[in-house]
């Protein structure tokens, strides 16, 4: 489809609030939502929560903050399917008065006994029509007591097709679809019935969903057809299957999107790495959010399933850690830091960001490793002091210890300065300073570049610990 189209394009994503919102589904609403962003259209969320028994505010409000935290806000909506129930009604109405639906009396049992018969000979499963008017038949009498289910009149014979953007041209045989109920017995209407009247009402260009939907589609197409109402183009996309090849659930991670915010992930990442699965535009593997949206094409949507890949997500959120500035990474981090038991108030926190970011593949490694500087201090294993603080190395800590405490700047240059010149006239290498110093003070064999951390732990803190080591000397 190329921009130029004079139709303005109106995409939906529809999740059920049975749980959070899931990668998967993060995954369909983020491929609707830029493709509607690059043909300028209109993004809708419906919130299908005809499923009472399973559906809950709390996992609305998880759907929603998970496409507010991914910057996915809609256009219109959300707008819930119970609050149409008139509009659903109106038009199973409409199709009972038209001929396209008809009253069903058949119990489960018999249905089930239907099926069975089905199978025993050979064929497909299936409700056998008993109950499907047709010029000249005669029905069975209305069984008393008995709520009659709403079906769906089927087209006996030809096929269904339909041209999907994602897979390609698509066609199922109408003698393989079932007289699909559309109206349970207590007159609630059902999921494929609701999407249709649901589509028809918003508008909706085009269909961006998951490849478990194609056995659906060309139930709602025949339905749609039957209403006269202008079709959807569908675009099916595939699975994301876990690391193991195997479809992606709880054990490999598949968590809430929310639960990477908890992890220490940009939003920004996510939406990056989302993309990829299953999308493309060239060999680009880092993009902001605008390029996104200019690039997006269907035609670019893998046909084949995509692999969930943790390393490549960390990859990915390092990248944009080290591109965020100091002071947002700073106000991230914080309340990790608090969590963790630290004070981010104890130091220059976006100095310390500036420091660490470049190693960081989470927020929460960054707060981890921000520790250094804002938990309480942890002393040297008496191993690593009897490793590193020697008494060669404790007669350079003290010389050194005498002149930091009248350098003039505490700076990272006049400290980078005075450990040069402490090397110097020890004749000694920069481990043999470096890593006594570490040990020293921050209680570490390895930290970031030393006079930064010393810089940053300020003079006051450095002269302290640095006397405390000098006292077994």
């Amino acid at each position: 489809m190329s921009s130029s189209t004079s139709q303005t394009v109106r995409t939906r994503f529809a999740p059920s609030p049975t749980g959070y919102l899931h990668l998967g589904g993060a995954r369909t609403a983020l491929f609707s939502w830029a493709f509607a962003r690059h043909h300028n259209g209109v993004f809708v969320l419906r919130i299908e929560d005809t499923d009472t028994e399973r559906s809950t505010p709390e996992a609305v409000q998880a759907i929603l903050d998970g496409m507010d935290w991914l910057g996915m806000q809609p256009d219109e909506g959300p707008f819930y399917q119970m609050a149409r129930m008139e509009r659903y009604r109106e038009i199973i109405e409409k199709m009972l008065a038209d001929g396209h639906a008809y009253y069903c009396y058949s119990s489960p049992e018999e249905v089930e006994a239907m099926r069975e018969k089905a199978r025993a000979a050979g064929q497909k499963p299936r409700y056998d029509g008993t109950w499907r008017p047709e010029p000249g038949k005669t029905l069975p009498p209305v069984p008393e007591n008995r709520q009659p289910e709403v079906r769906f009149k089927t087209p006996l014979s030809g096929a269904t097709s339909w041209n999907d953007i994602v897979k390609g041209p698509i066609s199922i045989d109408n003698s393989e679809l079932d007289d699909l109920i559309i109206a349970r017995t207590d007159g609630t209407p059902t999921y494929n019935f609701c999407v249709v009247v649901d589509d028809w009402d918003m508008q909706i260009t085009h269909v961006i969903r998951g490849d478990d939907h194609i056995n659906n589609t060309p139930r709602q197409i025949n339905i749609l057809r039957a209403l006269g109402a202008n079709l959807p183009q569908y675009g099916h996309v595939p699975m994301i299957l876990g690391p193991d090849g195997e479809k992606l659930s709880k054990r490999h991670g598949a968590v809430s999107v929310m639960q990477y915010d908890e992890d220490g992930y940009l939003p920004e990442a996510m939406v990056n790495y989302l993309a990829r699965l299953g999308w493309s535009h060239g060999n680009d593997e880092i993009f902001s959010r605008e390029q996104l949206i200019e690039w997006f094409d269907t035609r670019n949507l893998s046909k084949s399933a995509a692999q969930w890949d943790p390393k490549k997500l960390n990859w990915v959120n390092a990248h944009y850690i080290r591109e965020s500035n100091n002071q947002r990474l700073a106000k991230n981090v914080a309340p990790r830091i608090v969590k963790l038991g630290g004070n981010p108030e104890a130091v220059d926190l976006e100095a310390v960001m500036g420091l660490l970011k470049e190693r960081a593949e989470t927020l929460n490694q960054l707060a981890e490793d921000a520790m250094l500087f804002c938990g309480p201090f942890m002393p040297a294993s008496s191993e690593l002091k009897s490793e590193h603080l020697t008494p060669e190395a404790l007669t350079v800590l003290a010389d050194f210890a005498t002149q930091a405490e009248t350098l003039p700047e505490w700076t990272i240059p006049a400290l980078s300065d005075l450990i040069k010149s402490t090397l110097k006239q020890h004749n000694l290498k920069m481990p043999k300073l470096g890593i006594p110093l570490r040990v020293a003070i921050t209680g570490r064999k390895q930290t970031p570049a030393v006079d930064a951390v010393l810089c940053l732990l300020g003079r006051e803190t450095v002269l302290k610990r640095l006397a405390s080591a000098l006292e077994q000397k």
